[in-house]
């Protein structure tokens, strides 16, 4: 099976055998487990390497001296932590694993060859770095102006069509194992809070959370909720 980034590319580019075997060459190099709750890469590192995500779930996050932490961005399957990491630009915020995951560490040197050896995957890259970004502006949209309800709608929206581009949704069921405190970090609310909210997108007949596991059962009545609108997902 190809990994998680091929099959993600793949719906946006024409992609030949050769291309596919590149990006999954690339995938291949030094690829090391990260435990839970361990950085990838720490705050203000001077990183050298790109990092894929092949298996498991991390986040893109900001701590603040006094401890509290505000999670940016979750970082899935197939996701590039850094895609436009350069020699020595210091990191301004952390990359770290919430659960046991898999990292490739590729090198610019790496990707470079990659690059001029086929050219599609240049494509590949500015469209990660496109779909990156745009993400972070949904984000940062959600958090100033949705509501506490809406903000949770829209994530589980969001990571519903995430994981479901890379083969990783059993139907309307998808892997939920961040915790209420890592939601609550990445919404910008407490953990009671997003425990209310729980409560009532589960009253609403939305969804069900159990087992780690998100089932949505009313993924149009869940983006009304939440104000969704998957253009800025490029799933077309």
């Amino acid at each position: 099976m190809t990994n998680p980034f091929v099959r993600k590319m793949e719906r946006h580019v024409r992609l030949a055998p050769e291309d596919r075997a590149a990006l999954d060459g690339l995938a291949r190099q030094h690829v090391r487990p990260v435990a839970p709750r361990q950085d990838i890469v720490g705050q203000h590192d001077d990183p050298y390497h790109t990092h894929l995500i092949l298996d498991g779930w991390a986040c893109r996050y900001r701590q603040f001296p006094d401890g509290r932490r505000a999670i940016v961005s979750l970082l899935l399957p197939g996701d590039l932590c850094d895609p436009g990491v350069t020699r020595r630009a210091r990191m301004d915020h952390a990359i770290g694993a919430l659960t046991s995951v898999t990292v490739a560490r590729i090198a610019p040197d790496q990707i470079g060859a990659a690059v001029r050896a086929r050219p599609a995957l240049e494509e590949c890259l500015w469209l990660e770095m496109r779909d990156t970004t745009a993400l972070q502006r949904e984000w940062i949209a959600s958090v100033g102006r949705r509501t506490a309800i809406e903000r949770l709608a829209h994530l589980f929206c969001e990571l519903y069509l995430r994981l479901a581009r890379v083969g990783l949704a059993d139907g309307n069921t998808i892997p939920m194992p961040v915790t209420q405190p890592d939601l609550a970090d990445a919404l910008g609310q407490t953990s009671v809070h997003i425990n209310r909210t729980l409560k009532a997108l589960r009253g609403a007949g939305l969804i069900a959370l159990r087992g780690r596991r998100l089932t949505i059962h009313d993924l149009d009545g869940l983006m009304k909720r939440g104000l969704f609108d998957p253009a800025y997902l490029h799933l077309a």
